[in-house]
């Protein structure tokens, strides 16, 4: 929000006949164990009440609503060494993607101003505990069932249908979202007048009808022509950082997105594959001109982070570059664990991931993984890895190594998801089929027969056929089979 619309939402807070299970006013601050409460009881207020976002206002007297201003800064305070807003972050739970915006209302008025969205899935718990105001008091929630009943009514609707911009008239669609990009990718011809477009886009959920027309969060992350334009889905926008070296100490550059996921994939994907390295000689089976990383690989792992996102929480996806290894990350835990990515299915974001399947983005259910690791194996790159830590999940994909600098984790890891490659393409894995992956030479096939003896050992795959003595035609399976 700019500093004028910060001001007008100010002017309009204060108006308020008095403090409400949604607005909450200070003069300065107290504790970052007090803010973190009020965050958790706003929240789960603003959801009770149907409200878009709860207020946490420093700078306001609480009792006459005066503007006094605050010497508070919450954006330069610390908690132990630590930022507040990241402190604030890791003892939520879920991880709302609250704002802090700090502005001068007047000359020596400064204001710091906590924008909190309210709970989607459940009752926002600080420090596994969750609160409510009742009245000007915040109070733990399990003290009040009744209250914490509504908010799990409640919170049932998904992000997607949530209204991202409402007030519209049937221009301001056209005005705000790139209603062209939409036909076009789905290969539609475009409405000859502005009711077809309408009649569209409201049986997609990309809008909705109301008093007047509203723009759903689903339309603006997909076709907004300026994220900028939608508060509540702003900070969803996909962040590119490419790192010199293996590590983050020096940034080479960065970009972050601004256009919806629709509008902007074909030109990520591009830019992304502009930062990797080429003319690289990766392996046997590939001529020297060929890239470092399979480009459907990078394309279908950046589509999956923007489809799997937790989009109640706070963060965004993130493709983070090194010069040995690619991160693709996106905030939230995944549904399913890790071991089942390339056989199991199930998405927070069902029309989300629908309609970027119809406009070709990314491949039909549970069939996005196995081609990652067919193009990982074909390049002879090594295993993927797949991390799920402080509430966001890291796809990791690496550039060439031989099979002898490979440690004895990420030869399980490649042993395993061969495995699941070929159970999933109706096929066994076997000692031949292994050698193969890692252009093993056939006298050396005992070296396959080690790393398949690991794998079994840690229990990731197991034998076809246990009965059968002979290890020359032994199959085997993963271990869920």
């Amino acid at each position: 929000m700019s500093e004028a619309q910060l001001k007008e939402l100010l002017k309009e807070l204060v108006k308020q006949p008095h403090e409400s299970e949604w607005v909450e006013f200070k003069l300065n601050f107290h504790s970052p164990e007090e803010i973190g409460e009020r965050i958790s009881a706003l929240s789960n207020g603003a959801c009770i009440h149907s409200q878009q976002n709860a207020y946490l206002v420093y700078g306001v007297e609480d009792k006459t609503h005066i503007i006094k201003g605050t010497t508070f800064k919450a954006k330069l305070h610390k908690k132990g060494g630590e930022e507040l807003e990241h402190w604030l972050v890791n003892r939520l739970d879920p991880r709302i993607d609250f704002t802090i915006y700090e502005f001068n209302y007047e000359e020596n008025k400064h204001i710091s101003m906590f924008v909190i969205p309210a709970t989607k899935n459940r009752p926002v718990e600080f420090l596994h505990q969750a609160y409510i105001r009742i009245g000007s008091i915040t109070r733990k929630l399990n003290e009040f069932p009744e209250k914490q009943a509504k908010i799990w009514k409640k919170s049932s609707q998904p992000f997607e249908k949530e209204i991202a911009k409402d007030n519209l008239a049937a221009s301001d669609i056209t005005k705000y979202l790139s209603t062209e990009t939409y036909f076009d990718l789905m290969k539609l011809p475009y409405p000859s007048t502005q009711e077809g477009v309408i009649d569209k886009f409201l049986e997609e959920g990309l809008i909705i009808k109301n008093k007047g027309y509203a723009i759903t969060n689903l339309g603006a992350l997909l076709l907004a022509k300026n994220l900028k334009d939608f508060e509540s889905v702003e900070r969803k926008a996909v962040r590119v950082i490419v790192y010199k070296g293996k590590n983050k100490v020096i940034t080479e550059r960065e970009q972050i997105g601004v256009k919806g996921y629709a509008i902007g994939f074909v030109g990520l994907i591009d830019w992304i594959n502009s930062q990797l390295p080429a003319n690289e000689e990766i392996g046997k089976a590939l001529r020297k001109e060929a890239r470092m990383y399979p480009e459907i690989a990078i394309r279908e792992l950046v589509a999956n982070a923007l489809i799997h996102q937790d989009l109640a929480v706070k963060g965004f996806p993130m493709i983070e570059i090194y010069s040995d290894r690619i991160e693709i990350s996106n905030s939230g835990t995944p549904l399913v664990t890790p071991e089942r990515f390339i056989d199991a299915y199930v998405s927070r974001n069902d029309k989300l991931a629908d309609i970027m399947r119809r406009m070709g983005f990314c491949e039909e259910k549970g069939s996005g993984l196995d081609k990652v690791i067919y193009y990982n194996e074909l390049y002879q790159l090594p295993p993927i890895n797949v991390v799920v830590a402080e509430n966001r999940t890291r796809v990791t994909i690496y550039s060439y190594r031989t099979l002898n600098k490979l440690d004895k984790k990420e030869k399980i890891r490649a042993c395993y998801q061969h495995a699941c490659l070929k159970y999933v393409s109706n096929e066994k894995m076997t000692n031949q089929s292994l050698r193969e992956r890692f252009k093993i030479e056939r006298h050396n096939y005992s070296i396959a027969s080690r790393i398949i003896r690991d794998a079994l050992k840690e229990g990731v795959i197991k034998e076809d056929n246990p009965e059968n003595k002979s290890r020359k035609y032994a199959s085997y399976l993963p271990f869920w089979a």
